[in-house]
């Protein structure tokens, strides 16, 4: 989980990250592959949820909230508003308008104007967190 505070995770990544932390459940409750068991009685009797996503979006969002207060160079990086042409295609996903999503802010301006007010800040991420989504 080193240096998750700059992925940007889309729904593939989200459910390659959701698939390797259910193997290793499976693999420390020693539930062979073979065994016909669903996901949602692995996870019953591992007596948790799914702790891996929500572990990356916590973080990210405290980074987030730490860079913008800043107001420095990586707040311009990270909220892609650098000068030049943007490139052909399909752009990629943005990390302040996937931790938007996570935080049902709405549009990411309204995450990026929530950072500065530290409180709020903090119980946005703490609901969002508390929801498990």
């Amino acid at each position: 989980m080193y240096g998750c505070e700059a992925w940007t995770i889309s729904k593939q990544t989200q459910k390659k990250l959701e698939a390797t932390e259910m193997w290793f459940l499976r693999r420390m409750l020693r539930i062979s592959w073979t065994a016909k068991k669903t996901n949602d009685t692995v996870l019953e009797e591992a007596h948790t949820t799914r702790l891996l996503i929500s572990k990356i979006r916590k973080r990210q969002a405290t980074f987030i909230g730490h860079v913008m207060r800043r107001e420095k160079l990586e707040n311009l990086v990270t909220t892609g508003m650098l000068e030049g042409k943007r490139s052909r295609g399909k752009q990629r996903e943005k990390l302040i308008e996937g931790l938007a999503d996570w935080l049902k802010a709405g549009k990411s301006l309204e995450a990026i104007e929530a950072t500065k007010d530290r409180k709020k800040w903090r119980t946005m991420i703490a609901n969002a967190v508390k929801q498990g989504t």
